[in-house]
């Protein structure tokens, strides 16, 4: 009896020594930070020079502009959005891994001067993964930066250019009016972003459309019913020969029941944006300021693209990111 206990108790202490070795590696930040850095080196040529630095006058920092855009999207992979969090804690693990570490306060006005450079690479990954779609789906999803009774008082935006500053809106989905700005996304069938902008709460979904046709031609765009518009729609088509489809409103002349394989393919975004706001926490705001917030919106979705990347090159379907670096 006594022998059994004996050979159960160890039983017990080695399945719990591989479950914590199990946790490690999934939550090693360093790891995940060097490997989204030689993604970003991949992608970067004529971005950056030989040290990983965006050419300009002044002193070379040592932390470069590649490992800050790569330390970003490593956090925010880890669905840490917490610069606090980050630096007091998280990257005091890896002080002897990263000796030329800059500080909190340097993170933050880097991230924001290098933001266009996160983006270009996102949009390099984005076109290797599906540079040859022909059929597009378009959603808008409301960003939140503060409670509407709070919004009179906000100040973000209220100091520099007006037509940045955030507005109230309405989202018609969840039926709840809100303070801030609406993320417009286009996306492909394999559940890529290809072009996203943000646009006060207050613009209508419409009003995208007219930057989609400078970008996009002789293609076929999905939305929902708040997309419907025929001069919109027509206009679309003889500018850019960019097919517009709708599903019909009920009160609408003509009415037609949706196209099962057209509202299929619209979940594609859907699920996207659930994943922004699940593992990237895309609507929870820290930022102070527009250009931090614009800066945090580039980094969520550059992180996506990322994890998307690192699945289609192992042969994994791509909206699996959950651990797609582990």
């Amino acid at each position: 009896m006594f022998e059994k206990l004996r050979i159960s108790l160890i039983f017990i202490n080695l399945v719990l020594f591989k479950s914590l070795s199990l946790n490690h590696r999934m939550h090693n930040l360093y790891t995940k930070f060097v490997r989204i850095l030689e993604i970003c080196k991949q992608f970067s040529h004529n971005l950056v020079n030989a040290q990983g630095n965006i050419v300009r006058r002044g002193p070379v920092p040592r932390f470069s502009d590649l490992e800050v855009v790569a330390l970003s999207l490593a956090a925010e992979s880890e669905s840490i959005d917490s610069e606090n969090w980050l630096f007091e804690y998280k990257l005091q693990e890896y002080k002897e891994k990263i000796p030329n570490l800059i500080s909190r306060r340097q993170f933050n006005d880097r991230r924001k001067k290098t933001a266009g450079l996160c983006e270009t690479i996102r949009k390099r990954i984005a076109l290797k993964i599906d540079g040859g779609e022909d059929f597009f789906v378009v959603d808008s999803k409301p960003i939140e930066v503060c409670r509407p009774a709070r919004g009179k008082r906000c100040k973000m935006g209220r100091s520099g250019d007006f037509s940045k500053a955030p507005d109230f809106g309405y989202c018609a989905s969840q039926n709840t009016y809100y303070f801030g700005y609406k993320l417009h996304a286009v996306c492909g069938l394999s559940g890529v972003i290809h072009s996203y902008d943000l646009s006060k709460a207050s613009v209508h979904d419409l009003n995208y459309m007219k930057d989609v046709k400078l970008e996009y031609h002789d293609c076929s765009i999905y939305g929902d019913k708040g997309y419907v518009g025929a001069d919109v729609q027509l206009d679309l088509f003889e500018t850019a020969h960019i097919r517009l489809e709708c599903p019909y409103r009920l009160n609408q002349k003509d009415w037609k029941p949706t196209f099962i394989p057209f509202a299929k393919a619209r979940k594609r975004i859907e699920t996207i944006f659930s994943q922004l706001s699940g593992q990237f926490l895309v609507i929870r705001n820290y930022a102070k300021i527009t250009n931090g917030l614009f800066a945090r919106i580039i980094g969520k979705i550059s992180a996506l693209t990322v994890l998307q990347y690192v699945n289609y090159i192992n042969n994994k379907p791509i909206g699996r990111i959950k651990y797609a670096l582990n």
